[in-house]
């Protein structure tokens, strides 16, 4: 079946501040009809525009969300400015729902003074909820789920103690005014009558919008199309949704699984405490678990004995929480594990040993699969929820089709990895 055709004028383009992230927007415009394209890196320029014009949306994933201002700047404003060279509708910087940031990390601030330096000193809309992920905005306080409770944002357990970005305002316009010397307001539900003209119209630099349902986000997404083009806006997947659900398109539903069959590995640089208890309830059903060792000296006899469980039949999964950063190499810790994560994965995959790899971590994904060498990634299926098999595009013929699923730490039932296993079998 021939896709759909572009819906003229609709253009969206986005970049993602983590791989986990932008998979997720990728997901949520394909629910609504959307057919789209994701990049690991900025595609040269001729590239991007052959994409746009075959798809309703083009991404860009990134790695932003653990840089620091500077670096930050260094990264993305290539890919504004890229973007904005292809006059698109609305252009996403897709951040987590979480609001995950801080003044010298993923600064949502720096990204709000860059969006205004490359599309204009227009209000930039921020919407972080997303309902079907137990993320929720109210007269700017945001909240967020966890094991099925629902706690303000600085009271929820994993954010308030995130290791490099805790949270400790519910306030987003708060959160984020301590990023930015612009100033920064927000737009209550009671205040939606005529959401356009009030983002139309507002004195501040940027808006944090409230949502509690998909009708919400729905009125957001058609208040931006309703706003002079470009538009940037900055938001979770729930403003992905909202946007794509406003007009949707024609394309094929997303399959549910694929024909893939054989052992899963797992390679984790999340310690969250649902990736220990997925980790945990792998180990339950007999999978390989252990510490990923950073450091060449210490990787190869690992490896070796990853392929042989593989070749097995038994699923492995290497874990980041319990391991030992004292052996790390002089650089920082992040890119030890991403390396040794790359490593074991390429040799297994090389060695036939498994075609499906789940990577944990938001950070690690970014890493790990552009060190893999995969050039773009498309939806191989959504099995449930925010769950996505990914097929890697790599010129590289053994890593080329490779089915990857980037998990953030909180994402997935604790029998996620298992579940991933009995997939197509």
């Amino acid at each position: 079946m021939s896709e759909p055709a572009r819906r003229s004028g609709e253009i969206v383009a986005f970049y993602g501040d983590d791989f986990t992230g932008s998979v997720d927007a990728l997901l949520q415009f394909a629910r609504r009809g959307w057919t789209g394209r994701l990049f690991t890196t900025i595609p040269d320029a001729a590239a991007l525009r052959r994409a746009a014009s075959e798809v309703d949306v083009v991404g860009v994933a990134g790695i932003s969300r653990s840089l620091d201002p500077d670096a930050m700047e260094a990264e993305l404003r290539p890919v504004l400015e890229a973007f904005h060279a292809l006059a698109p509708r609305i252009v996403q910087y897709k951040a987590c729902s979480t609001a995950d940031s801080a003044p010298t990390v993923g600064s949502l601030g720096r990204v709000i003074e860059l969006g205004r330096e490359v599309f204009g000193e227009r209000p930039i809309p921020m919407l972080f909820a997303q309902p079907d992920f137990g993320r929720y905005t109210l007269f700017g306080q945001h909240f967020a789920a966890e094991r099925g409770v629902v706690y303000r944002l600085d009271r929820q357990p994993t954010m308030s103690t995130h290791p490099s970005t805790p949270m400790t305002e519910a306030d987003l316009a708060v959160h984020l005014g301590r990023q930015t010397s612009l100033a920064l307001g927000s737009v209550p539900l009671v205040a939606y009558d005529d959401l356009a003209s009030r983002l139309r119209g507002a004195p501040e630099a940027a808006l944090v919008l409230d949502a509690l349902t998909d009708e919400h986000l729905v009125t957001v997404g058609a208040a931006l199309q309703a706003l002079p083009s470009p538009i940037f806006a900055i938001g979770s997947g729930g403003l992905s949704h909202g946007i794509a659900a406003a007009a949707p398109g024609a394309a094929a539903a997303l399959p549910t699984s694929t024909p893939a069959s054989g052992p899963v590995l797992v390679v984790s640089g999340s310690r969250s405490a649902q990736t220990r208890r997925q980790a945990d309830a792998a180990a339950a059903a007999g999978w390989q678990v252990r510490p990923l060792p950073l450091g060449a000296a210490n990787l190869g006899p690992t490896i070796d004995e990853v392929v042989a469980a593989l070749r097995s039949g038994r699923g492995v999964v290497l874990t980041s929480d319990d391991a030992d950063t004292t052996s790390a190499t002089a650089g920082p810790v992040l890119e030890a594990i991403a390396e040794a994560a790359a490593s074991v994965v390429s040799t297994a995959v090389r060695n036939g040993a498994t075609r499906r790899v789940i990577v944990c971590g938001g950070d690690t994904s970014s890493r790990v699969t552009r060190l893999l060498g995969v050039d773009s990634l498309s939806i191989a299926a959504n099995p449930w929820g925010n769950v996505v098999l990914l097929r890697a595009h790599a010129s590289d013929p053994a890593l080329d089709g490779l089915e990857l699923l980037l998990k953030g730490g909180q994402v997935g039932a604790d029998t996620l990895f298992t579940d991933v296993a009995a997939l197509g079998t």
